[in-house]
């Protein structure tokens, strides 16, 4: 086998990966191909967390016996005994002869020993193949494994002048409706979404997935509203939807607000105030803690200029619109005050993705001080 087959091959694992992508946490989406004589005879990816893995899933499949197959699989399997027995262990007792792997897997429970088994029991590994691939589809993933922190997200939609909306205090919609579309694609791929009471006050969204085709997932919807300003009777206190919303507040809210939203049902979370607000590294301990592997911050201004004044984000996905908001409309971010460009927040892998009129900027953000 030559290596342009082998990356041939995991590109189909990780196309295989995808089809998990949203369903899986906290574990990470894994794709597994078995291919006998240059053929493929079976895929599998992990579909949720406590379920059978990529590779079980893929040998279940096999059109016909795997032994003396080869294996490509995107995260290396696990040799451990969780909610499912180890893979390791069954690749051996299946007889398939060799493991492509593309990226060792640095859960403390695994980290190189499921690649060490394999190949103590005689089964030939091939590691690193499309490396950078396999750990940019589980970057969530990894940032929650080796930190216990949730990979945070910047979305928002603007104006060329980098307007939230036309007035403040008022909502308005900025960008078109492909757009919306992908936001809500972005949506039911991340663990949990998180606003500010603000925003709120001000849209009173309901914060759920709705895509025109398809099975979709709400995310755990979260609040930051120190003061209780929001209404209990809020939309998004009240969807039927299997996602909850959480609240985090000061610890000196108004006791008559904290009893309004525990009569609802609605879980609360007393934090630290900090600056005026809340101790934002606090509150992403505490969803770390809550199992949340990616959180995407939607605003509004205030919020996106402390998490990026804090250095918390990890990701952007900034939807451009072609028009004019003008002078009267908020800001992107507010709070943050930036000295020249070689301090300032920056992306990196900057990719851009057209939808209909707008322009979709994504990629890593990095800080220089």
């Amino acid at each position: 086998m030559n290596s342009q087959e082998d990356v041939r091959f995991m590109r189909l694992a990780l196309k295989e990966a995808t089809r998990g992508l949203g369903r899986t946490s906290p574990n990470p989406c894994v794709g597994a191909i078995i291919v006998k004589d240059g053929r493929i005879i079976a895929k599998g990816y992990h579909k949720k967390a406590g379920t059978p893995h990529a590779e079980i899933n893929a040998i279940r499949q096999a059109t016909e016996t795997v032994a003396g197959a080869t294996m490509y699989v995107t995260l290396e399997p696990c040799n451990h005994t969780g909610k499912t027995p180890p893979c390791t262990r069954a690749l051996v007792e299946s007889g398939i002869s060799r493991v492509v792997v593309g990226m060792k897997d640095p859960n403390p429970l695994v980290n190189g020993t499921g690649i060490a088994f394999l190949k103590g029991c005689g089964v030939a590994v091939t590691s690193g193949i499309l490396e950078k691939e396999c750990e940019e589809i589980n970057a969530p993933f990894l940032k929650y494994i080796t930190t216990g922190l949730p990979w945070m997200i910047m979305k928002a939609g603007v104006s060329l002048d980098g307007r939230l909306n036309y007035q403040e205090g008022k909502s308005g919609w900025i960008t078109g409706q492909e757009s919306v579309i992908e936001a809500h694609k972005l949506r039911d791929r991340v663990d949990a979404v998180l606003l500010g009471g603000r925003t709120i006050l001000i849209d009173n969204p309901s914060l759920t997935t709705r895509l025109p085709q398809g099975r979709t997932k709400d995310p755990v919807r979260i609040i930051v509203d120190s003061k209780l300003s929001t209404h209990p009777n809020a939309k998004v206190y009240h969807l039927d939807s299997p996602a909850p919303t959480w609240v985090f507040h000061s610890e000196d809210a108004p006791p008559a607000k904290i009893a309004d939203f525990q009569v609802q049902g609605i879980r609360l979370f007393p934090m630290l105030g900090e600056n005026g607000g809340l101790d934002l590294w606090g509150i992403i301990k505490t969803l770390g803690r809550e199992g949340l592997c990616s959180v995407m911050v939607e605003g509004g201004a205030k919020l996106h200029g402390a998490f990026l004044k804090a250095q918390l984000f990890d990701y952007a996905y900034l939807f451009y619109a072609p028009l004019f908001a003008g002078d009267k409309g908020v800001g992107l971010t507010a709070g943050l005050h930036v000295q020249d460009r070689l301090n300032a927040p920056k992306l990196v892998s900057v990719r851009y993705k057209k939808l209909g009129d707008d322009m979709l900027i994504s990629g890593r953000i990095t800080y220089y001080n």
